[in-house]
């Protein structure tokens, strides 16, 4: 099967692959503004038949308690995909806007080499456990402990790492025993569609067990949300949207997982090598134009050395342009939409009107007169109270905040409604744990430390969600607990 070319997608429900009852909507390249093709627009017909499909497909097969059928499905899966990864990236590219590099990454081979790891756990998981004899009320029992799939898995994903998320929550569901409709951003819909083509074409997945429905009406997700066939419903994406989420599943009590924004912190100590600090958080705020939940947008330096620090981000920002994702060089490339570009441009804006000074950046590239680009920018003047400092953007735009000692970066830090991720640099160790012990996120970063993987839980504290990704805490985020006992 050759996936080019990519003019056109489908849907897939109940294992075939399907038009949209709602014709077709544009694929648009965010590099460039153009439309380079078309995907399937689903209607509520099409997600109800979707939800029906997955009911079925778990109420009366033996997919839940077919563990080596799991398994070698996600395998089939994983090698098909990386059959196909030149295709793929070149698709990524062209619909993500995203630097190329990253797709040997984030944006595509990381996310599906993991699903061997999900594999590994479908058939290598405790799914029993024997808790011994006890003598309730006087009679002795047995009793175990059985984890069984939850159920149907609605999947909601955002257009920023589409492989990476949608990648993430199929998965560990598929591994768990659920079955599962995953409903895509409309600005990203091929990454998923071209993916149920190939489950779809190479794999032996069961009809119905994996349902992929494109749609530009965001109504649809609020429809699988609703649904009371649906068991759980798994979100990424903003805070706000979020919380709607769950508000709408609370109508039938079904399970959420929640990953939502963040305005992580970058910390730096003022025993640091501040070159090496300052360089690194300019790197990260740039990295696929700033899009990403878990980016380090606050940069907490000491006041005595806020000026050195300003200096270093501003020059290495320099150096970080906005360019063309296809080139392998670029680190940040363009925003996914116009609508993008316009609310982070609001937020430079408002910037300037909360008395802060852009140090470098604030416009849109001279040399890109095509695509969603904006500059990469430093913010400073601001105080943490600053609505850009407490608000998140989801675009190249850091801001530079002074703080005073520690405890005071400690507190700057948690005074947000996020608590996703952060990083803090330092050379003292103890000095260095205290910070990170007293940060509240899920994630955090040491020195550069990386702990993007498969099996490391991925989630945040206060408003930045509920639950985790990845690792054995996400898998058993789609799982159920039975105990079971009986008299002997």
């Amino acid at each position: 099967m050759s996936l080019r070319p990519a003019t056109s997608s489908d849907l897939l429900i109940d294992g075939k692959l399907i038009p949209g009852a709602g014709g077709t909507f544009d694929v648009m390249n965010p590099a460039t503004e153009e439309v380079i093709g078309q995907a399937a627009d689903a209607t509520a017909d099409d997600m109800d038949a979707a939800i029906a499909a997955a009911r079925r497909a778990f109420d009366t097969t033996d997919w839940s308690r077919d563990h080596a059928l799991r398994a070698r499905c996600l395998r089939q899966l994983r090698d098909a995909l990386l059959a196909h990864a030149e295709e793929f990236r070149e698709l990524t590219v062209a619909e993500v806007g995203c630097p190329v590099f990253l797709t040997h990454g984030p944006q595509f081979e990381g996310p599906v080499r993991d699903l061997g790891y999900f594999a590994d756990l479908a058939e290598n998981h405790t799914w029993t456990v024997d808790l011994g004899a006890a003598k309730p009320m006087g009679l002795k029992n047995t009793r175990e402990i059985r984890h069984e799939a939850v159920g149907v898995v609605g999947a909601i994903t955002p257009w920023n790492f589409p492989h990476q998320i949608n990648l993430a929550k199929i998965g560990p569901a598929l591994a768990a025993g659920c079955t599962v409709v995953l409903k895509p951003a409309p600005d990203t819909p091929w990454c998923a569609a071209l993916v149920g083509t190939v489950i779809a074409e190479e794999t032996d997945f069961p009809p119905g067990v994996i349902n992929i429905v494109t749609s530009s009406d965001h109504a649809l997700g609020t429809q699988l949300t609703a649904d009371p066939r649906v068991d759980l419903i798994s979100f990424t994406g903003s805070t706000a949207t979020g919380k709607k989420v769950m508000a709408t599943a609370a109508q039938s009590l079904k399970k959420v997982f929640l990953e939502l924004g963040g305005k992580s912190a970058f910390i730096v100590l003022d025993d640091a090598d501040l070159a090496t600090a300052c360089s690194m958080a300019a790197f990260a705020v740039v990295t696929h134009a700033g899009q990403g939940c878990a980016i380090t947008t606050r940069l907490l330096v000491p006041r005595e050395q806020l000026d050195e620090a300003i200096t270093i981000t501003r020059d290495c920002l320099a150096g970080l342009a906005a360019g063309d994702p296809t080139d392998a060089g670029t680190v940040c490339g363009p925003l996914i939409s116009a609508r993008q570009r316009q609310r982070v441009e609001s937020y430079i804006e408002l910037a300037k009107a909360e008395g802060g000074t852009i140090e470098i950046g604030g416009g849109r590239p001279a040399d890109r007169p095509k695509g969603f680009f904006v500059e990469p920018t430093l913010v400073s003047g601001v105080d943490n109270s600053a609505r850009v400092a407490q608000e998140e953007i989801f675009g190249p735009v850091l801001v530079i905040l002074p703080h005073d000692g520690d405890d005071d970066a400690t507190r700057i830090a948690n005074d947000s409604p996020y608590g996703l991720s952060g990083m803090v640099y330092g050379t003292d160790e103890d000095r260095i744990d205290k910070v990170v012990n007293g940060v509240r996120t899920g994630t955090i970063g040491i020195n550069g430390g990386i702990w993007y993987s498969a099996d490391v839980p991925f989630g945040g504290y206060k408003q930045s969600g509920i639950g985790r990704e990845m690792g054995v805490a996400g898998f058993e985020e789609y799982l159920e607990t039975k105990a079971v006992a009986r008299p002997v």
